[in-house]
């Protein structure tokens, strides 16, 4: 037992930074003790996660599916939209049952293992359906991975802000997107050296490869020492959704948080308009498909553990910085394709900047998902997770369909209000409060 206790602490010191000393801050001394065990356990649980995400991406790899099947094109639309505010909305009515319970990493690995039912449909969908079936199958699966994302997002903050230091929270959070980028990076890499017409087992495979990724991270989740929290005092229902709003509207640092965020999404919702405008440049070969998994991995891999390393010290500067080169970026890529590029400039540039939009969007996700958790004390994080989440869910519902009206005219110009969103984000996050 003292051998296996070594090895996580030399190991946790190595990663965490911690090697002068255990830092405890904002945790209780009993899991200061067992913070090495589940930094790692942590670590190994969401790096799995993030790499079936990034396999079985609604912006990659599932539209590539339903164009494959011959599903609608207007189901196709709804993957993105559906996927992200799917897991965000129901968590204000989802708040007070998590907040009900004492221990809540059951909560996460319920859900877990709902999610990754939910990639297994998608799988037999692939295989035994074909058009309207295939795409209905699919997005009916993926609305249910999002309910389920739901209440494993509100519970995973609260977890992590119950057993990590507060000091090493961006540092896991940038380990955990550096090692999911790495295997990203591999399977694109092997997605690249395919033909144009991969077979439908090819997507299956992949659906089946995330939902064993999910069981596999429930069952390290499980194994995390969790403290029981407070659970006295929740509210239910729509109870609890105007409490929550409440929260939102007498808490300055929580307003401003929240609309920096919903400005900055264009840093995440810019990636899949230039896929497209790549995609109508060089075709929709599974190559391509496999080219920007890659990108994405690379991004991830190189930028992850030093955006999370700043993000501990300053998560609002680190927030304003990654917000602003991502509203850059994504002006750069319109630019090139208004101006009319030769296919050649675009062909190679249309990548780079997917590139530098994932690095951006990586500071992005590591700088709010830190300051979250560090300005929010106790049990109160599940709440603030549950009110973010829940507005942005209704932002990303009108953005989504603004977008796909506006991207219907000219992706250029979406492209360009969705990055001048993301510099008015980087502006108002220089006002948030010291974490």
């Amino acid at each position: 037992m003292n051998n296996t206790r070594d090895w996580r602490d030399a190991v946790y010191e190595r990663l965490a930074g911690d090697d002068d000393g255990r830092v405890c801050a904002a945790i209780s001394d009993d899991a200061c003790r067992e913070a090495p065990g589940n930094f790692l356990r942590l670590g190994a649980a969401n790096a799995l996660t993030a790499l079936a995400d990034s396999v079985a991406s609604a912006k990659t790899t599932l539209p590539w599916l339903l164009a494959q099947v011959g599903s609608p094109a207007g189901l196709t639309a709804l993957l993105v939209p559906l996927r992200e505010s799917g897991s965000m909305l129901p968590q204000l009515l989802l708040g007070a049952a998590v907040r009900r319970m004492p221990v809540r990493k059951h909560v996460w690995v319920a859900c877990a293992v709902v999610q990754a039912l939910s990639l297994a449909g998608m799988a037999a969908a692939a295989l035994w359906l074909q058009g309207l079936a295939a795409g209905a199958a699919v997005v009916a699966c993926l609305a249910v991975f999002s309910l389920a994302r739901a209440g494993g997002s509100m519970s995973y903050k609260d977890v992590l802000g119950k057993t990590i230091p507060k000091t090493r929270r961006g540092r896991l959070s940038g380990w955990i997107a550096a090692l999911a980028g790495g295997g990203a990076l591999a399977i694109g890499a092997a997605l690249a050296g395919l033909s144009a017409q991969a077979p439908l087992t090819l997507f299956a495979a992949l659906l089946a490869a995330a939902a064993g990724c999910w069981l596999v991270a429930a069952a390290v989740f499980a194994r995390i020492v969790e403290a029981p929290g407070a659970s006295e005092g929740a509210a239910g229902g729509w109870a609890a959704v105007l409490a929550s709003l409440r929260l939102l509207r007498d808490d300055l640092a929580l307003r401003r948080f929240v609309a920096a965020r919903a400005l900055a999404l264009g840093s995440a919702l810019s990636a899949p308009l230039v896929v497209a405008l790549a995609r109508d440049a060089q075709g929709g070969g599974v190559g391509w498909l496999g080219l920007f998994i890659a990108l994405e991995g690379v991004a991830a891999l190189v930028s992850a553990p030093l955006w999370g390393r700043w993000a501990d010290d300053d998560s609002p500067r680190v927030f304003t910085l990654a917000s602003g080169a991502a509203g850059v970026l994504a002006i750069a890529a319109a630019t090139l394709v208004a101006a009319g590029a030769p296919p050649a400039w675009q062909a190679a540039g249309l990548p780079l900047l997917f590139l530098g939009l994932g690095v951006a969007h990586a500071g992005v996700r590591l700088a709010r998902k830190t300051y979250l958790v560090d300005i929010a004390t106790g049990d109160r994080r599940t709440e603030y997770t549950a009110v973010s989440n829940s507005v942005i869910g209704l932002v990303l519902l009108g953005a989504g369909a603004l977008g796909a009206l506006a991207a219907s005219v000219s992706i250029p110009a979406t492209l360009i209000m969705l990055g001048l969103g993301s510099l008015a984000g980087a502006a108002l996050a220089r006002r948030w409060a010291p974490a």
